[in-house]
C-alpha cells in the first residue's frame, strides 16, 4: 500500500500464541511474525513497541524485539499478573530480575519503558486491588532506576490509578495509558497530567460514546496502537465509518500468508485507528496529524529523535486539534 504516512504502534502482543499459529491451545497455521511485519512496513508502520506483561515475557518481547532494528519493547508486569511477585516466594528478587532485564534491554537500545503497568478492577479474579496496587507502585521506582517512562494500563479503576499517579509524579517522567476506553471524566483527569499521553485503539472507538470522549483528546497529547491480536476495530465498531483502508482477510483455518487472519489484529491496521480519530475529531488532513501522533511518540520513547527536523515536521500547519 503505498503512503506518505509514518506511524509507530506502540502496543503490539507479539508474545501471544495466535502469532504462532496457535488459537485456544490448538496450532492452525505457521508462525508469522515476518509476514505480519512486512505488511506493516509496508503500511506505513516504522516502528513497533512489543508489550511485556510479566517477567517471562518481558524477556521473549526483548528477544523478539533484537530480531529488528525497528522493533522495541517494554519490561514490566500487568495489574493481572501482579500476584507473580509474592509467587515467586522472593518479591524484591523478582524485582531485581526486572531490573536487570531493563538495564540489559536499554543497553542494547531496545526497552523503551517499563510496562505494561497500572490497575485493573475488571479482572480482580487474577489479582486483587491491594497486590495491584502494592506493585504498580514498585514500577514507578522501576522506571525511576532506569530513568525510562511509563507503559501504563488503566481499566475500571481511574480514581486510585490517578491517585498514584499524583503521589508518584515527581519521579513520573512520561509515559501513556494506554488502550484507554474511560469516560470523559477518566480522560480529564489523565490529561491534568501534563506529562502523560493516552493511547487509542480499537476498543477506544467501539461506541458513539467512545468517539466523543475520543474527540475531547488533544491530537498533541495522543498516541495510537493496536494491541494486536486483540482489540481490532470491527464492524460494528461505531468508528468504522470513518475506515478508508482494509486488507484481505481469510479464516485461519484458511491462511493464507498474504492475507490477514480474520479476527487476528495486526500492526497494518494501525492505519485504520489513524483513519478514525481523523474522521471522528472531523480532521481532513490526516497526513499532519500522523506527524503530530508520530512526534508526541517519540517525545516519549525516542526522544534521541526530537530534534530540529522533527520539530520541523509540525511546523508548516498546526491544524490537527
Amino acid at each position: 500500500m503505498a503512503n506518505s504516512l509514518r506511524m509507530i504502534d506502540i502496543a503490539v502482543n507479539f508474545t501471544d500464541g495466535m502469532f504462532r499459529g496457535m488459537y485456544n491451545g490448538k496450532q492452525y497455521h505457521v508462525a508469522d511474525i515476518a509476514t505480519v511485519l512486512s505488511r506493516a512496513w509496508s503500511a506505513g508502520v516504522d516502528r513497533i513497541i512489543v508489550t511485556g506483561g510479566s517477567l517471562m515475557e518481558s524477556k521473549e518481547a526483548l528477544a523478539i524485539a533484537e530480531t529488528d532494528a525497528r522493533l522495541f519493547c517494554t519490561v514490566g508486569v500487568h495489574p493481572t499478573r501482579c500476584n507473580e511477585f509474592d509467587e515467586s516466594g522472593d518479591p524484591e528478587k523478582h524485582y531485581e530480575a526486572l531490573l536487570s532485564l531493563a538495564k540489559e534491554g536499554v543497553e542494547k537500545g531496545k526497552v523503551v519503558a517499563i510496562g505494561e503497568c497500572g490497575l485493573d478492577y475488571d479482572r480482580l479474579h487474577f489479582c486483587s486491588p491491594e497486590i495491584q496496587k502494592k506493585y504498580f507502585e514498585k514500577q514507578f521506582e522501576l522506571a525511576q532506576a532506569v530513568k525510562l517512562p511509563m507503559f501504563l494500563h488503566m481499566r475500571a479503576a481511574a480514581e486510585d490509578f490517578c491517585d498514584i499517579l499524583e503521589k508518584r509524579k515527581h519521579g513520573f517522567c512520561s509515559g501513556v495509558a494506554h488502550s484507554f476506553t474511560g469516560s470523559a471524566q477518566d480522560r480529564d483527569r489523565l490529561l491534568s497530567f501534563s506529562n502523560l499521553f493516552i493511547g487509542i485503539n480499537g476498543c477506544s472507538l467501539k461506541t458513539a460514546e467512545n468517539l466523543d470522549v475520543v474527540k475531547g483528546i488533544p491530537v498533541e497529547r495522543m498516541m495510537i496502537e493496536t494491541d494486536s491480536p486483540y482489540c481490532e476495530i470491527k464492524n460494528t465498531s461505531a468508528g468504522m465509518s470513518f475506515v478508508k483502508s482494509s486488507w484481505p482477510s481469510k479464516k485461519k483455518e484458511k491462511y493464507d500468508p498474504n492475507c490477514i487472519v480474520k479476527g487476528r489484529n495486526e500492526p497494518c491496521l494501525v492505519r485504520q485507528v489513524l483513519e478514525v480519530v481523523a474522521g471522528c475529531k472531523g480532521i481532513a488532513d490526516i497526513d499532519q496529524l500522523s506527524k503530530t501522533v508520530y512526534h508526541n511518540t517519540c517525545r516519549v520513547f525516542f526522544p534521541q529523535d526530537v530534534d530540529s527536523a522533527a520539530d520541523a515536521l509540525l511546523a508548516d500547519g498546526r491544524t490537527a486539534n
